[in-house]
């Protein structure tokens, strides 16, 4: 069984697309027949899956790859909440290192590859002495550097983080650049191509802001305004493009998307659903267009806005906060992909698949 140097996906700050280029990696050299390991080897966020204690990214890739999850293997070390003054009170007690050797020993006795997903930025995790340098290193994997598009921050950030891999002298394979605006995919890649040419780092592939990939789900709506869902909850997977707020129902808005959150004051929904109603029969508009209602404060429905949403299979989440409140929360919700998202998952492989150099990343790889 052919072996490689193992994969390090890293990135110079939350939110920059760790989760996306991992899932892509993985399926891509699955597809081309390779056995994959993936592991995020220390976690931060996790939840509790039949009393096994695991990242949450963990439960995404297990999906994917159809593994049975093995928190020692595909989550050795989390950091969650307590573990910071814990390690700090009393670090003898904390064999970290032997945890994630250990992790690294059993999956590579199963797999021509392994897969490591970074944690936050490259320094996180340095209070117990596994930044995602030390990690990357102790792991003995290369490191594929995600970073956001642009030219002047762009270049700022990876001069900042790239330096932690360097002084634990851990190869940098390449750095892909995420989220560039599609009209400035040429600048970027000449410019910051020109920096990275002068620092030796290859330019692994630019891949363009694909706004799908940051819609919310209406669960993280509800959870965002602290709501109750009371009616069609089966539907709280529905994605929400952008928002309308009851008193500003733009034509425009309705005629471009059939993803659209409605959120408005509860004693004014009657009068809103009729106004969509209206605009959307003389427009043409024959498709609802909403996924779904934020209702806030109080009143009452009436029985033609009960049979609208009935009919249209829209949630509707009650919420104590006022509108502009409830607006100011949604805006503010970190979208991640998860198992909830396939068309996200589905999305997140084909950029890696079409924008991505994976040859070059195999190649730098290979032992």
């Amino acid at each position: 069984m052919q072996k490689y140097r193992n994969i390090f996906v890293a990135a110079t700050s939350q939110h920059v697309g760790k989760t996306t280029s991992t899932l892509g990696l993985v399926s891509t050299y699955m597809k081309k027949g390779l056995k994959v390991g993936y592991c995020k080897p220390v976690g931060q966020k996790f939840l509790d899956i039949q009393n096994l204690r695991v990242d949450k990214d963990t439960i995404l890739f297990a999906d994917l790859i159809n593994f049975e999850i093995v928190p020692e293997l595909h989550s050795p070390v989390i950091l969650g909440p307590g573990a910071t003054e814990m390690y700090l009170d009393e670090p003898e007690k904390f064999d970290l290192e032997h945890i994630l050797l250990n992790a690294q020993k059993e999956l590579a006795r199963a797999n021509e590859l392994i897969i490591y997903e970074g944690t936050g930025h490259p320094g996180v995790g340095s209070v117990a002495n596994l930044s995602n340098a030390k990690v990357a290193k102790l792991l003995n994997a290369g490191v594929v550097m995600i970073v956001e598009g642009g030219v002047g921050s762009t270049i700022d950030m990876l001069n900042m983080t790239t330096s932690l891999f360097r002084e634990e002298n851990v190869p940098i394979i390449g750095v892909i650049i995420n989220k560039v605006i599609p009209e400035k995919m040429d600048k970027v890649r000449h410019y910051v191509g020109k920096w990275l040419d002068n620092q030796g780092l290859p330019l692994l592939g630019l891949m363009p802001y694909e706004k799908t990939l940051a819609y919310p789900l209406i669960r993280s709506v509800a959870e965002a305004v602290k709501g109750v869902v009371t009616y069609n909850a089966d539907f709280v997977d529905n994605k929400v493009e952008s928002i309308i707020a009851g008193s500003l129902i733009d034509l425009k808005e309705l005629k471009s998307s059939q993803d659209l959150l409605l959120v408005v004051a509860t004693r004014s929904i009657n009068e809103a659903i009729k106004k969509i109603e209206f605009m959307a029969h003389h427009n043409g508009i024959k498709n609802c267009p909403l996924s779904g209602i934020v209702a806030t404060g109080e009143g009452q429905m009436d029985r033609h806005t009960i049979k609208y949403i009935e009919e249209n299979n829209l949630p509707l989440i009650r919420t104590e906060f006022d509108t502009y409140g409830s607006v100011l929360r949604i805006s503010k919700i970190e979208v991640k992909i998860n198992r909830s998202t396939p068309w996200k998952i589905k999305m997140a492989i084909d950029l890696i698949e079409n924008n991505i150099n994976l040859d070059m990343i195999l190649n730098s790889s290979r032992l």
